[in-house]
């Protein structure tokens, strides 16, 4: 992996940024809306598409077909890893790949949110079910190769947690956007007298062709053969899976990672819900918290950057889970305390802002160093499968959030029967905490 001596412009950097952000808004569209679309609260106006029996009395029919799609795209994964890490194309292994995943990216976005039937029916859950594996897979085919292309653009430990910077407040950006979905349903509710079924479908549909956009520009301004490092020295699939799962470092931060995505998913999922099941606020507030989380983080981007140079990272990720775990802890007792609830959501959405900060900035910047130690150590080029694998726990983890959110929602989802909210709260606060004290086993070489 032979290194590149000239920095990453900043406008390249930002170029870079716009993939994550792009990316960013598609799945946190999905992740945001899917569960309240499909399976809405008792009077929010929106039609009912998929039952909520219970399969074995326990999962919900939602939970098995997001855990389902989520699987088969994770499997997935070391297929596109491999493909890019070996592609002899001489306008590089990764933006030309990057660039034909774009379109079915912003197609099955928005077909994921157009049901077959106007009401519940069998159709409809096997519409949602192909729809999200097509959505992951084109998804994943760009985010991939993309995340490959950091330890390659950024040839050195400051290098990667600055351009990990940029990327994550591309993400950041992202959910921000994303969670303005009510408010733009809302809007255009009100300007062409929609139901809020169809309104939130043209929604889906403007933030797909929006994410789709950001998408491309980092596919058009980013010119890997004149940037990136050259690929010597490929390995076969089976050695390289081995490899990256032998690494103990590697797999104390796919632990820690796992465990924190399955959190996030949940707080993910269940904002709306927060929002106006536990506080009985209008679900309009959800652009405005997104903006506080987004606000306040930034703030503490710089602080992340200094915090990295000067003291282990693994010291500012275990605090970060910790502080993550209190979060879920208040989620728990959302409007139970004689306080305005618009002081409850905001001092928790302000806390979550800081671990989100250094969470979303460092695990890329850390595989990087990993990736960097294991070439050095094997002279093996194995970026794309190494996100590949971490890829492939996230997205379990992912699904791990989505199922346990819409399976405890069968224990109340309702103003006055609340209770499976609540559990949630109390579940991301375990792992959190479990997720805080495996990484202390984490041995960052410095």
């Amino acid at each position: 992996m032979s290194a590149t001596n000239s920095a990453l412009s900043f406008g390249k950097q930002i170029a870079y940024a716009c993939g994550m952000m792009g990316w960013g808004i598609m799945i946190n569209v999905v992740s945001v809306i899917l569960v309240y679309f499909y399976l809405p609260p008792k009077d929010s106006g929106f039609t009912s598409f998929i039952s909520e029996a219970t399969v074995f009395g326990f999962f919900n029919l939602i939970a098995l077909i997001t855990a389902g799609g989520r699987l088969i795209d994770a499997f997935y994964d070391p297929f596109i890893a491999q493909f890019s890490d070996q592609s002899k194309n001489p306008k590089g292994r990764r933006i030309p790949i990057m660039r034909w995943a774009i379109l079915p990216s912003i197609l099955f976005c928005v077909l994921v949110f157009v049901p077959i039937s106007d009401s519940v029916s069998s159709g409809n859950a096997i519409w949602l079910s192909v729809m999200l594996v097509l959505f992951y897979v084109a998804t994943t085919t760009y985010i991939i190769p993309y995340n490959a292309l950091l330890p390659e653009l950024a040839r050195d430990s400051s290098s990667q947690v600055k351009l990990a910077t940029w990327q994550s407040a591309g993400y950041v950006f992202g959910i921000a956007i994303a969670s303005n979905a009510f408010n733009i349903s809302g809007l255009i509710q009100k300007q062409y007298h929609l139901s809020p079924t169809l309104s939130m479908q043209y929604t889906t549909g403007l933030l797909a062709l929006l994410g789709g956009l950001a998408m491309l520009v980092t596919v058009l301004v980013i010119k890997e053969k004149n940037t990136a490092a050259a690929n010597t020295h490929p390995v076969s699939m089976k050695k390289a899976i081995r490899s990256t799962l032998t690494n103990r470092n590697f797999m104390y931060f796919i632990v820690a990672d796992f465990s924190y995505f399955t959190g996030v998913t949940i707080i993910t999922s269940g904002l709306m819900y927060f929002v106006t099941v536990l506080l009985g606020l209008d679900d309009s507030i959800g652009n405005k918290l997104m903006i506080t989380m987004v606000g306040v983080s930034f703030l503490f981007y710089p602080i992340t950057n200094i915090a990295a140079a000067k003291t282990s990272k693994r010291n500012i990720v275990v605090f970060s889970l910790s502080l993550l775990a209190a979060v879920f802890l208040g989620v728990y007792f959302l409007g139970k305390p004689d306080i305005d609830p618009q002081v409850q959501i905001y001092s928790l959405i302000a806390v979550a802002a800081i671990p989100v900060a250094t969470l979303n900035i460092l695990p890329n910047a850390i595989i990087s160093g990993i990736i960097a130690e294991d070439f050095s150590r094997t002279g093996e080029n194995k970026e794309a499968l190494y996100f590949a694998v971490r890829y492939f726990f996230v997205k379990m983890a992912q699904t791990a959030g989505i199922a346990i959110f819409a399976m405890l929602l069968s224990y109340g989802k309702d103003p006055g029967n609340d209770y499976g909210i609540r559990l949630n709260g109390l579940v991301g606060f375990v792992l959190c905490g479990v997720a805080a004290m495996v990484f202390l086993r984490f041995r960052e070489k410095r």
